[in-house]
């Protein structure tokens, strides 16, 4: 990776009370995928097992004056074309990532920053459709994925600004990544501030859908049971602190009844 930076924070960035008030000035929920999965247990270690769930996919692109960011990329625009069939269900995607942008008229070389939640395949399906960008990830996420003997998620040269631990994007806290390890060794979220809206935490896989976050469940494929306890926690105390919502994102009925781009949040 070219990488341009090592951003070391050791706690979430909050912003003087003047700056906290900065805001973003639209953000996008975009449809990437939907996988009709076979057994819900797989996020819900011994609770609905062997029971189907509709789990939505989706990206948000948040713009800041003149810049644009991505938030996480869903499954590659391929699938759109051809449904991808596994033994955990079969994944779709409606619309394309690419069509999408261009409903807003944005292109692909007008994105400065792609952010991604983590490295598993629904998340960052279209990275590298944005080769210029500048890549926002947790150092510890990307050593678990370009690992020895792992297929790389995406190129790796490309310019990537490694995190260990928070990162406030624009410099004035409207958008700020959290670091929520546990899903991944690097999962990250992000904190972002709309002068309507009010404050949204977008929370990737922290969970996957309101039921285990209500409980507190641990997927099965987390890497750490006890990283993922201090990130709920973690969460929870930024959603109280900031009077936040909570969009999780693969919850299908919460995605289902938000506004879908071209609409958008202000």
């Amino acid at each position: 990776m070219r990488v341009l930076g090592l951003a070391v924070v050791g706690s979430l960035i909050f912003a003087t009370s003047a700056m906290a008030q900065k805001s973003v000035d639209r953000l996008y929920v975009m449809d990437c995928g939907h996988n009709a999965a076979t057994d819900q247990s797989r996020w819900s270690p011994g609770v609905n097992v062997g029971k189907p769930i509709e789990l939505s996919d989706n990206c948000y692109l948040i713009r800041h004056g003149t810049q644009w960011l991505l938030w996480d990329t869903g499954y590659p625009d391929a699938v759109a074309d051809k449904p991808l069939e596994s033994a955990v269900g079969k994944a779709t995607r409606p619309k394309k990532l690419a069509a999408q942008l261009a409903e807003v008229g944005v292109k692909p070389e007008d994105i400065a920053f792609v952010a991604v939640s983590h490295t598993h395949g629904d998340h960052v399906g279209n990275v590298d459709m944005f080769p210029a960008s500048m890549l926002l990830i947790q150092k510890a996420e990307a050593d678990f994925a370009f690992a020895e003997g792992k297929t790389p998620p995406f190129k790796k040269d490309r310019p990537t600004k490694l995190l260990a631990g928070d990162f406030d994007v624009f410099g004035d806290g409207s958008v700020v990544v959290l670091s929520t390890p546990g899903h991944t060794p690097g999962h990250q979220s992000l904190l972002v501030h709309l002068a309507k809206t009010g404050w949204i935490v977008l929370s990737g896989d922290a969970a996957h859908f309101k039921d285990n976050w209500d409980n507190r469940r641990v997927a099965s494929m987390n890497t750490s049971p006890e990283q993922t306890a201090a990130s709920y926690k973690r969460i929870a105390d930024t959603l109280a602190e900031k009077k936040a919502e909570l969009w999780i994102n693969h919850d299908k009925p919460q995605s289902t009844a938000q506004k879908r781009s071209p609409q958008f949040y202000d």
